[in-house]
C-alpha cells in the first residue's frame, strides 16, 4: 500500500516571495484529523466550560427592606403584610417588604454565591479538542457552520510559516485573499450589527459572525498583532488550542488556517492511536469503536460470509400444548376410553329428553269425555270405599266433615 494511501498529506500553501524552502511542499496528515467525532460531547463540554467565565450577580442585600414597615396585626380588617407608618401621602399604609408587594424585595432573592463554575473531566475536555479538530477538516461540517470556503484550494488549510512573521494589518488581509480566505473574513465584518434585545445596555452591544481561525507554532510570531485588528479573525496557539475558539456555540466545523510548524506539532501533542501523547502523560487518541461505519458492507462481504455458519432452514419450534378439557383428540390420547364415555352419555342424554319429552306430551294430550267420566267415577267410588274402611260414625265431628248421616 502507498504511504500516501494509508496516511494523506496535505499540501503547504506558499505566499508570493517566498523562498523555494518556505512552501509548496507537502506534509502528512495527522492522527488527531481522524479522530472521531463528537458533537454530543463538544456541546457538553462547551456549555460547561463557557459557565467559567461568568461574573457573579446578585439584588442589593437591602432592597425591598429600606422601609420602618410593620404589620398592623389582626382586628383591623386588613391583611397582616407589613405596612408603611406615617399619613398623607398615598405611600402611608401601603404593604411593603413582601414580593407581592409594590416597591417590596423579589422572591428569593440571587445571591452572589450562587454556583457559578463547572469542573469537567480533563479527558473530556481533551476528546472535545479533538473532535473539534477533526471536524475542521471536513469540508461539508465547515461549509455547514456558514464559513465561506469556496476559493480555498483544500481543507486543512496549511500555509507555510512565512506567514508567522507577517506584522502589518495590510500584509495580513493580503495573505487572506492569496489562500481564499479573505471572503470569509469579510463575511464576518460584514454581519456587525447591533444586538437585538436587552444585551444593548448591558455592554454587549455588537454582535458579528466568526471568521477564520489562525493557529500558529512559534511562541511570540508577530502575526497575533497583524490579525488581531480583522474582525472576525481570531488568533490562537497550536499548544493552548481553546474549544470555545474550536467549536464556537458548541458547534462543529470552525475555518482553521494552521501555519506549517503548528501543524507538525499536532502529533506530538495528541498522538495518534498507538503512540501515547508527548506533551499530554499517557494520552492516547480515543479510537471509534468502528474504523468502517457501513455495517451492511462488512456483513455481506465475501470474508465474513465465508466464515460464518450457513443459515439455519429447519426451524424447530415447540408445539403448542392443548387443553385436554377443551381439545378432543388431545383428551383421546391420555384416555382413548373418553369417547366411549362420551358416545354413552350423549345417549342417555337423548333418552332422558326423549322420555321427558313422551311424558309432557301424554299430559298435554286431551282426554274424552266417556273416559274422564269413568276417572271421575271410579274416584267417587274409592272415596266411599275409603270412608267404609274408616270408623270415624261414633265420632259426631268426623261424620259432619265426612258428611255421612247417621
Amino acid at each position: 500500500m502507498a504511504a500516501a494511501a494509508a496516511r494523506p498529506l496535505v499540501t503547504v500553501q506558499a505566499f508570493e516571495g517566498d523562498m523555494a524552502t518556505d512552501g509548496g511542499n507537502a506534509v502528512p496528515l495527522p492522527d488527531v484529523m481522524k479522530a472521531s467525532i463528537r458533537p454530543d460531547i463538544v456541546t457538553f463540554v462547551h456549555s460547561n466550560i463557557s459557565k467559567n467565565s461568568r461574573q457573579p450577580y446578585a439584588v442589593s442585600r437591602r432592597a425591598g427592606h429600606q422601609t420602618s414597615a410593620e404589620s398592623w396585626g389582626t382586628g383591623r380588617a386588613v391583611s397582616r403584610i407589613p405596612r408603611v407608618p406615617g399619613g398623607g401621602t398615598h405611600r402611608a399604609g401601603q404593604g411593603a417588604f413582601g414580593n407581592m408587594c409594590r416597591g417590596g424585595r423579589m422572591f428569593a432573592p440571587t445571591k452572589i454565591w450562587r454556583r457559578w463554575h463547572r469542573k469537567i473531566n480533563v479527558n473530556q475536555k481533551r476528546y472535545a479538542v479533538v473532535s473539534a479538530i477533526a471536524a475542521s477538516a471536513i469540508p461539508s461540517l465547515v461549509m455547514a457552520r456558514g464559513h465561506r470556503i469556496e476559493s480555498v484550494p483544500e481543507l486543512p488549510l496549511v500555509v507555510s510559516d512565512s506567514a508567522e512573521s507577517v506584522e502589518k494589518t495590510s500584509a495580513a488581509i493580503k495573505v487572506l485573499k492569496q489562500i481564499g480566505a479573505f471572503p470569509d473574513a469579510e463575511k464576518a465584518k460584514d454581519s456587525h450589527s447591533i444586538r437585538p434585545g436587552k444585551g444593548k445596555m448591558r455592554n454587549r452591544r455588537y454582535i458579528s459572525r466568526k471568521g477564520p481561525l489562525i493557529v500558529y507554532g512559534t511562541e511570540g510570531s508577530k502575526l497575533v498583532k497583524a490579525f488581531r485588528n480583522i474582525p472576525g479573525v481570531e488568533v490562537a496557539n497550536v499548544e493552548r488550542l481553546n474549544l470555545l475558539k474550536l467549536a464556537p456555540g458548541g458547534h462543529l466545523g470552525r475555518f482553521i488556517i494552521w501555519t506549517k510548524s503548528a501543524f507538525e506539532k499536532l502529533d506530538s501533542i495528541y498522538g495518534s492511536f498507538e503512540k501515547p501523547s508527548e506533551k499530554k502523560k499517557g494520552y492516547v487518541l480515543p479510537r471509534s469503536k468502528m474504523v468502517n461505519a457501513d455495517l451492511t458492507r462488512i456483513i455481506n462481504s465475501d470474508e465474513v460470509q465465508s466464515v460464518v455458519r450457513p443459515i439455519k432452514k429447519d426451524v424447530k419450534r415447540a408445539p403448542m400444548k392443548k387443553n385436554p378439557l377443551k381439545n378432543l383428540n388431545t383428551l383421546l390420547k391420555l384416555n382413548p376410553y373418553a369417547k366411549t364415555a362420551r358416545r354413552m352419555a350423549l345417549l342417555a342424554e337423548e333418552q332422558r329428553v326423549k322420555a321427558k319429552k313422551e311424558k309432557l306430551d301424554k299430559k298435554r294430550k286431551q282426554i274424552p269425555k266417556e273416559e274422564a267420566a269413568a276417572i271421575r267415577g271410579a274416584g267417587k267410588q274409592w272415596y266411599q270405599t275409603m270412608i267404609s274402611d274408616s270408623d270415624y260414625t261414633e265420632f259426631e265431628n268426623f261424620s259432619k266433615w265426612l258428611g255421612v248421616s247417621q
